[in-house]
C-alpha cells in the first residue's frame, strides 16, 4: 500500500512508471540492436577493427633474421639457401654498378628527408629489411621523363609503372605541356592570391559539366578536399558519423585513416564491409550517419587495401574485379543513401579521369551527391577539388548568420595551378584524348590477359589482375619471398613505386609496342626469380602455416626468447648488423 496515494493518482503514477521503464527498455534494446548490426557489418580483418589493429601494432616487436634465416625462412634445404644467396649477391652487384650515382645522391640527403627514411625501411617485411637496404638500393632521384619512361642520374631509362601516385593518367609529356602552356596563360598575374585569374571561371564551368554537380570549391590537396566534403556533409545533415569501407584510402587525416598509422583514436568514423547486405542494414537503421565515402578503386580489392610488398608475409589477398557486381552494389548504396538522407561522396582523387572522361560516375553510371578530384585534374600540379549539390556546398545558413562551416586555403586557387588545370580540362575534349578513352577497358583487359597467358606458358607462380590501367600482382603459391619480385622487375628497368608490386599504374599513352616491351621484361624477371630458387615449392608451406610461424616469432621476440628454426642457426649467431 502506498501512503498518500489516492484513487486515480496511484494508477497514473503506476502507468507513468511502467511507461518510463518500457521506454528505458526500448532505448536499451535499440542501442543493443544497433550495436549488434554494426558489429555484423564490420570486416573480420584488423583493417575492419581499427582500435584493435592499433592496439596490436604497439605490441609487434622488432626483430630481424640473421643471414642464414634470411635465405631459408621457409625451411628450404641448404642448397636452395645457397642458390638464393648467390642470386641475391649477383643482384646486389648489378644494383651497385647500375645505380651508383642515383644511390649516392639519395644517401647524401636521406638522413635529412624523413619521407625517404620511411619508404626505405618499409619496402619489404621488416625481418628482412636491413640487408635489403644495404644491398638493393636503386635510389630515389629521377632526372627526366619522356613518353612512358623516366631516366635516373645514371642514365637508366625505365618504363614507368608508378603512375606518380595516380597523377600520370595521360602521359608525362602531356602534363609537361599543360604546365608550360598553363604557366604562360597566367604569367602576367603571377602568384597573386585571393583574387581569381579569369581561367578559373572556365575551369568551374568545365568541372560542373564533367561532374554533373552544381558548385565547385578548390583546395590544396586531395586529402583536404575530402576533409571539406565530409565537413560540409556533417554541417548540412547535422549528423555525426561518416562511413568508410574497410581497406579504402581517403587521405591521411585522422577521421578517414583509423587504425595503424593514426596515433589518435577516431570517434566519429564507422568502418564497414564493402559489398555487404549488413552494411546497408546499418545505413537504413541509423539516424546519425552524415555521409558515406566511396573510393572506386576498391572495386579491384573489396575490403582490403592495395597490397604493399612490406606486408607480404605470405601470398596476400587475391584481388578480383567484377564490374557488374560492383555497379549493382553502388546502385543499392545510392538508393539507401537517398532514402535515408545520407550524403554519398565519391572520392575520385586517385581514380578520377582514369576510368572515363567523366570518372567513376560515368563509368559505373552512378550520380553522387559530392565528388572529390585531385592529382591529375590540375595538369600535374597540386590540387584538390570538391564538386557538389548547391544545398550541400553552402558554408553558411541564411537564417543563422553566426552558424557557418569555415574552410579556406591560402593556395586553393593559385593562378599557376588554375592555368595548368585549364589546359588539362580543355585538352580532355580533343580528338586525340577522346580516342584514348574509347575501348579503354578492352585495351587494358586484353593486355592483362596476354601477359597472364605468357606467364602461364612460362610456368611461373605469378599473375596480374587489373581495374583498367590500375594493376596488381597476384602470387599463386604461398611464399616468404614474393617481395623479392620487385627487385627483379627493377633490374629489368621497370620503375615501381615504393610499395612494390601491390599497385602498378600505367599511363594511357602506353602504345602496344611500349606494353610489349614491359611484358617481355616482366616475364624475364619472373623466370629469373623462379630459376634463382625464391619460389621453391613446399607443400607444407601454406599461408596459414606462414602466418602462424611469424606470429610465434613475434611472441618469442616480445618475450626476448630465441626461436628454433629448422633452417639455419638461431637468431643472433650471424647478426646482420655485424656485417654492415
Amino acid at each position: 500500500m502506498r501512503y498518500g496515494c489516492h484513487g486515480g493518482v496511484c494508477v497514473t503514477i503506476a502507468i507513468c512508471e511502467w511507461l518510463l521503464g518500457l521506454s528505458v527498455l526500448l532505448f536499451i534494446g535499440r542501442r543493443l540492436l544497433l550495436r549488434v548490426q554494426l558489429s555484423g557489418a564490420k570486416h573480420r580483418s584488423l583493417a575492419g577493427h581499427a582500435r584493435l589493429g592499433r592496439l596490436l601494432a604497439r605490441f609487434v616487436p622488432y626483430y630481424e633474421y640473421d643471414e642464414a634465416q634470411f635465405f631459408r625462412a621457409d625451411d628450404a634445404p641448404e642448397h636452395i639457401g645457397e642458390q638464393r644467396r648467390a642470386a641475391f649477391m649477383r643482384l646486389a652487384a648489378l644494383y651497385a654498378q647500375r645505380f651508383a650515382n642515383t644511390v649516392r645522391q639519395t644517401n647524401e640527403v636521406q638522413g635529412e628527408i624523413s619521407d625517404l627514411q620511411f619508404t626505405a625501411r618499409y619496402r619489404v617485411p621488416f625481418q628482412f629489411s636491413r640487408l635489403v637496404r644495404q644491398q638493393l638500393n636503386t635510389g630515389s632521384f629521377v632526372l627526366s621523363s619522356s613518353g612512358p619512361t623516366t631516366t635516373d642520374l645514371d642514365g637508366n631509362r625505365r618504363y614507368d609503372l608508378t603512375g606518380s601516385y595516380g597523377v600520370n593518367v595521360l602521359g608525362y609529356d602531356f602534363y609537361k605541356e599543360c604546365i608550360e602552356r598553363g604557366s604562360a596563360r597566367v604569367r602576367d598575374l603571377g602568384p597573386v592570391l585571393g583574387a581569381y585569374h579569369p581561367v578559373t571561371a572556365t575551369n568551374v564551368h568545365r568541372l560542373r559539366a564533367i561532374s554533373g554537380l552544381d558548385e565547385i570549391s578548390f583546395h590544396m590537396s586531395g586529402t583536404e578536399a575530402v576533409m571539406q566534403a565530409v565537413r560540409l556533409a556533417r554541417y548540412h545533415t547535422r549528423r555525426r558519423y561518416l562511413v568508410r569501407f574497410c581497406g579504402a584510402y581517403h587521405g591521411w587525416w585522422g577521421e578517414v585513416q583509423p587504425g595503424v598509422g593514426n596515433p589518435v583514436s577516431e570517434r566519429d568514423t564507422l568502418t564497414l564491409k564493402d559489398m555487404d547486405e549488413r552494411t546497408l542494414r546499418v545505413l537504413r537503421s541509423r539516424r546519425d550517419i552524415a555521409c558515406v565515402l566511396v573510393n572506386p578503386v576498391q572495386a579491384l580489392h573489396p575490403n582490403a587495401g592495395a597490397a604493399a610488398d612490406s606486408t607480404l608475409a605470405d601470398s596476400g589477398p587475391r584481388p578480383s574485379y567484377d564490374r557488374g557486381a560492383y555497379t549493382k552494389w553502388l546502385q543499392r548504396l545510392r538508393q539507401v543513401c537517398s532514402d535515408r538522407g545520407i550524403v554519398l561522396i565519391f572520392d575520385e582523387v586517385f581514380l578520377g579521369f582514369r576510368l572515363a572522361r567523366g570518372g567513376a560516375q560515368e563509368y559505373f553510371g552512378i550520380r553522387a551527391d559530392m565528388v572529390t578530384y585531385g592529382k591529375t585534374v590540375a595538369g600535374g600540379l597540386p590540387i584538390g577539388v570538391v564538386c557538389g549539390r548547391a544545398d550541400l556546398m553552402k558554408r553558411f545558413r541564411e537564417d543563422r548568420p553566426a552558424d557557418i562551416c569555415f574552410a579556406r586555403g591560402t593556395f586553393n586557387s593559385h593562378p599557376y595551378v588554375m592555368g595548368a588545370m585549364a589546359e588539362f580540362l580543355e585538352r580532355l575534349d580533343t580528338p586525340e584524348i577522346l580516342a584514348r578513352y574509347r575501348e579503354l577497358d578492352a585495351v587494358w583487359d586484353g593486355r592483362a590477359a596476354r601477359l597472364n597467358e605468357r606467364l602461364r606458358e612460362a610456368a611461373v607462380q605469378v599473375r596480374v589482375a587489373n581495374l583498367s590501367s590500375v594493376w596488381t600482382v597476384c602470387y599463386l603459391q604461398p611464399s616468404r619471398y614474393h617481395w623479392m619480385f620487385q627487385f627483379y622487375l627493377r633490374a629489368e628497368n621497370l620503375a615501381l613505386s615504393w610499395v612494390g608490386t601491390g599497385r602498378l599504374i600505367f599511363s594511357l599513352d602506353y602504345t602496344d609496342e611500349d606494353f610489349s616491351a614491359v611484358a617481355d621484361r616482366f616475364v624475364a624477371a619472373a623466370r629469373q626469380m623462379q630459376q634463382d630458387g625464391w619460389w621453391w615449392p613446399n607443400e607444407a608451406l601454406t599461408s596459414k602455416a606462414i602466418r602462424r610461424r611469424v606470429l610465434l616469432e613475434m611472441l618469442r621476440a616480445r618475450l626476448h626468447r630465441p626461436w628454433d628454426q629448422s633452417a639455419g642457426p638461431r637468431a643472433g649467431e650471424t647478426a646482420l648488423d655485424s656485417r654492415a
